[in-house]
């Protein structure tokens, strides 16, 4: 973070922020990350002279220096000491065993909640869509993204998806808190709970919940496929949408593509305590040191951090000077357009354009102005919140996943063996192959791979664990592989889990 940034003549003397004294932890990243964070924390300490900027280790020098995780001790003591972070993009190594520095920091930190703004700035900015103006509020920590996979048999891998409750509580409330604070008229959920009846169906279900306390914003609710391909054909349909994690971190790249250009989006990833902001593209190694990059990504996510901090001012001046750039032509050469552009600038071309134009409003573009007391839009703790009462869970049963290779794999061979294994406190009531029923009265056309499960109910209304360790015995004492069980509870005598295709 050595490049001498100087910004053009202006024509007035700006005067920024006296603002108390601020450090901000800040990891270059890799590839481009080193220039566009020297250009954007040039604008930054032009327009808020307060700040002070401790660099910190993230990314390939962590990785090379043994840390699988790409995180040094330094970084860990600083978001420690001063509660946020402003990071640049990031080169993971490939092969095995090390760790993603995004995820990572997001669930150690405990950063749930991700924001991403996706604005079309038509006509500078070529746009699919010229008055699109969305912001997607992504689950950060849950879903898929745990990561939580096995290899089970020889042709089959599996990855659990994990929704809680407590999870989609607080995102949920953090899109209503958000759209409240920043003016916003309506929530849209998207989630696939047509498929996924009780990890989806509980999103959706918190979402209904909670949209009820907040009358005078709109909410509505979208299945994921076609929310995603309305994003792409009709974005000014919506205004806020929440998502679970996966579902988001795709409908965020479509949103900020059909807006104009990943590479000018920022995003900002929000926990109780700690921040983090960072620019969503990647580390582009092929342009790295050609002075060629568009910082702007990194800008707008530090602009975000700004208004996170509570210095309003400056983050509205560097926002206004941004848009005034574009305004005037000054473009990098991703956004640059012959007949639109008036002058293609490097990375610190476009940084020093940004700089002499401090103080400026946009003419053509609606100027931004962020509130002196801006909130930060994390969810109140709810002092009148219902206690809710634990339900009453009872086990009513046990499916058994086998690995199973047998020729022919013959479903109506192995379920005549299960069929005698039962016992006296359960029936084999059916067997899946990918989810799909073969037994029985299967169909011979479906695809069977060497992993089955085979659903045991209990005989009567309820049976203990003891039971199922009993089953197991028998089962594996048959010669049979058990790779997995999953008990099946009802809760409040609501059945607990999902019934089979052609079930």
């Amino acid at each position: 973070m050595n490049a001498q940034i100087k910004p053009e003549a202006s024509q007035t003397a700006y005067q920024p922020a006296v603002l108390p004294a601020r450090t901000i932890p800040v990891a270059p990243g890799d590839g481009i990350g080193p220039e566009i964070m020297d250009a954007t924390l040039a604008i930054l300490k032009a327009a808020d002279p307060a700040l002070a900027f401790h660099p910190v280790t993230v990314g390939l020098k962590a990785y090379e220096a043994g840390l699988m995780a790409g995180i040094g001790e330094d970084t860990w003591q600083a978001i420690d000491a001063h509660k946020v972070i402003l990071k640049g993009p990031i080169t993971t190594p490939q092969g095995g065993g090390y760790k993603s520095v995004n995820v990572t920091l997001r669930k150690t930190l405990g950063l749930y909640a991700n924001l991403r703004p996706c604005v079309s700035y038509h006509p500078w900015v070529t746009a699919l869509h010229p008055k699109m103006d969305v912001v997607i509020v992504r689950e950060n920590e849950e879903d898929t993204y745990a990561g939580i996979e096995h290899r089970q048999t020889d042709e089959v891998v599996q990855c659990l998806k994990l929704i809680t409750r407590p999870g989609c509580e607080r995102i949920v409330r953090y899109a209503f808190e958000y759209a409240r604070a920043h003016g916003r008229k309506k929530v849209t959920c998207m989630s696939k709970d047509n498929i996924m009846k009780l990890t989806d169906g509980l999103f959706h279900r918190v979402f209904d919940e909670i949209a009820a306390e907040y009358p005078d914003i709109a909410a509505n609710h979208m299945i994921i496929d076609i929310g995603t391909a309305r994003m792409a054909s009709r974005p000014t349909d919506f205004d806020v949408v929440v998502t679970p994690n996966l579902y988001g971190d795709i409908l965020s790249d479509v949103a900020a593509e059909v807006a104009g250009s990943i590479g000018l989006a920022g995003s900002s990833n929000i926990g109780r305590d700690v921040a983090m902001f960072e620019a969503v593209h990647g580390s582009a190694p092929d342009i790295a040191g050609q002075d060629i990059a568009n910082p702007s990504g990194l800008l707008l996510s530090a602009v975000m951090m700004l208004v996170h901090l509570g210095r309003a001012k400056p983050a509205t001046d560097i926002h206004n000077a941004w848009l005034c750039a574009l305004e005037d032509g000054i473009h990098t050469g991703d956004i640059f357009r012959d007949g639109t552009s008036r002058q293609r600038v490097g990375t610190r071309g476009f940084a020093e354009a940004v700089i002499a134009r401090l103080g400026q409003r946009p003419s053509r573009m609606p100027a931004v102005d962020y509130p002196e007391q801006a909130p930060t839009a994390l969810p109140a703790e709810r002092s009148d919140a219902p206690v809710r009462t634990r339900a009453r869970k009872t086990l009513v049963g046990v499916d058994v996943f086998l690995h199973w290779d047998a020729e022919g794999r013959d479903p109506n061979a192995l379920g005549a063996a299960l069929e005698g294994l039962a016992g006296p406190d359960f029936r084999l009531a059916l067997i899946t192959n990918r989810g799909v029923k073969v037994y029985p009265e299967g169909n011979p056309q479906t695809l069977r791979t060497d992993h089955w499960r085979c659903r045991f109910p209990a005989v009567g209304e309820t049976v203990d664990g003891r039971a199922i360790a009993h089953l197991l015995l028998r089962i594996a004492e048959a010669g049979f592989d058990a790779i997995k069980t999953e008990h099946l509870h009802a809760f409040d005598g609501v059945r607990g889990y999902s019934q089979a295709q052609g079930e």
